[in-house]
């Protein structure tokens, strides 16, 4: 049997990408400094590289997921000895965030109870009960870039971007809406995610 080290990569890019997430955040506060300053040619740059960070972002999490497949398999495979013998190369506090994926059955399923289509704070509502028992410790904190952004709603909020790429949500719903797409309610329908 081969081994290997699927996990510490893993956890490697969850790491990669949370510090890709403070990054944008960061450079989002400095383009709404700007903007308030009417400092309109630095907040154009801020939002020139905030999409560059989110482009870099979006690569990253694709090569994450890329990775996984690679390594798909049961979970029953993999003994207890064998996960004790593997490195851990700092992985986030007291365990790794929630993935975004998993926010994207509880979005669509709040989208569906709310008739498809929802402002953005009740979306999150329904999502939190939705996901209450499963989010970590670690989701519940505040991110540093902003002490009143719950990680678990910035994760929510990033799945919601990655949704409307997929199709699963509508990109053309009205600001601060979410707004659930046909291919979202056959995704729900055919049990995926």
């Amino acid at each position: 049997m081969m081994e290997n080290n699927s996990t510490s990569v893993a956890a490697a890019f969850e790491m990669l990408l949370e510090e890709i997430e403070a990054e944008i955040d960061f450079v989002n506060q400095v383009g709404a400094r700007a903007f308030e300053r009417r400092d309109y040619d630095k907040a154009k740059e801020a939002i020139e590289r905030a999409k560059q960070l989110t482009d870099f972002r979006d690569k990253a999490n694709a090569l994450r997921r890329e990775w996984e497949s690679l390594f798909t398999r049961e979970e029953d495979e993999e003994d207890t000895e064998a996960q004790a013998t593997r490195r851990n190369l700092g992985r986030l506090r007291r365990g790794q965030r929630t993935r975004e994926e998993a926010y994207y059955r509880p979005i669509l399923e709040a989208l569906q109870a709310l008739g498809g289509s929802a402002q953005v704070n009740d979306v999150l509502d329904h999502v939190l009960e939705t996901m209450r028992n499963t989010l970590r410790d670690v989701d519940f904190e505040p991110l540093t870039s902003d002490p009143d952004m719950p990680r678990w709603k910035n994760t929510a909020q990033w799945a919601r971007n990655s949704m409307v790429k997929q199709g699963l949500l509508r990109n053309d719903s009205p600001r601060g809406v979410w707004q659930i797409s046909a291919a979202g309610a056959r995704f729900l329908r055919d049990g995926g995610g």
